[in-house]
């Protein structure tokens, strides 16, 4: 077989893994020496594919490890829970998981996904890294408020102080990776020139989402999360709302938004002419930021600075 399609179901100990084109099944381990027992295992026949779904922190040593070698499709896991429930399966095992997702890879033909570098996942691990201390900062300035005892207090303030050296140090390595990048540095360069969005917001978009520049706009609106679904069924017309997508992207274009309402003069004509037409504040806010990363697409796209209109 030429074409063969292989599943695995990533936990935190295993790589289920099932063979399409012969129905083998295998296990190993979530670790260097797994990895290296599962690349043997594939170059035994052609792999068009080899389909998983995304696991949180599971998954990302499969990816760094074999990205650059394997023709790998990360697959969002409801979708494969969606996929097999219209096949008919109800039982959900590691085994089962892992036929299905073969099958869903062969069905669909998924094209693998483009590997990421090795700085690539040194960023997404450190923005990971970042946004966890932001919510212990928060965390500990919300007990400060409620807490009477000199120790306590005194405990927080100092804590307090040291993430805030730790979240200063992660960024500065953050900047210096991408800056160490030519492409990246490039690409940050245009997406802050666009007003409203900072250091941290074009970091995130950079990192989360390294296919900017390549889309259109359906697709980065769509891949943000921040597409309307329409609900409609006969005569009844349900309001849109947006869902899904990539949420960590989203919830960076939000402050940015806020900004660019304010003192970004194309955006905020935008979002005056939205609320004068009757839409609600969050609403108007919500175009904003799927308007921002449309913008931020098509200026890396075009190789080129934000210029403001006249200028």
């Amino acid at each position: 077989m030429t074409d063969d399609t292989i599943g695995i179901d990533v936990s935190k100990a295993t790589l289920d893994i099932h063979r399409l084109s012969d129905g083998k099944t295998m296990s190993f381990s979530n670790c260097p020496a797994g990895f290296k027992a599962l690349s043997r295992f594939c170059a035994k026949t052609a792999v068009a594919r080899v389909v998983y779904e995304a696991t949180g922190a599971y998954h990302g040593g499969l990816e760094r490890a074999l990205g650059a070698h394997l023709p790998l499709v990360k697959v969002n896991p409801l979708q494969a829970r969606r996929f097999a429930q219209a096949q008919g399966v109800r039982a959900k095992t590691d085994a089962v998981d892992a036929k299905m997702l073969a099958q869903m890879g062969n069905a669909f033909a998924l094209e693998p996904d483009e590997p990421a570098s090795e700085i690539q996942h040194d960023l997404k691990e450190l923005r990971a890294f970042r946004s966890g201390l932001i919510k212990d900062r928060t965390s500990i300035m919300n007990r400060l408020k409620t807490q009477t005892l000199s120790i306590t207090s005194r405990q927080s303030k100092a804590r307090l102080a040291q993430v805030d050296k730790q979240i200063a140090g992660i960024s500065a390595e953050i900047d210096r990776l991408i800056s160490s990048c030519d492409t990246l540095a490039h690409s940050m360069k245009i997406l802050r020139s666009i007003p409203g969005i900072g250091a941290v917001c074009a970091a995130t978009i950079l990192i989360e989402m390294p296919e900017i520049g390549r889309l259109d706009r359906k697709q980065v609106a769509s891949l943000t999360g921040l597409a309307p679904m329409a609900r409609q069924s006969g005569q009844w017309r349900g309001k849109s709302f947006i869902q899904g997508g990539r949420k960590i992207v989203r919830d960076a274009l939000y402050m940015p938004a806020l900004v660019a309402m304010r003192h970004n003069p194309d955006l905020k004509a935008k979002y005056q002419a939205l609320i004068k037409a009757g839409k609600p504040p969050k609403v108007a806010l919500t175009a904003l930021m799927r308007k921002l990363i449309e913008l931020a697409n098509a200026l890396i796209k075009a190789d080129r600075n934000w210029v403001k209109r006249g200028a």
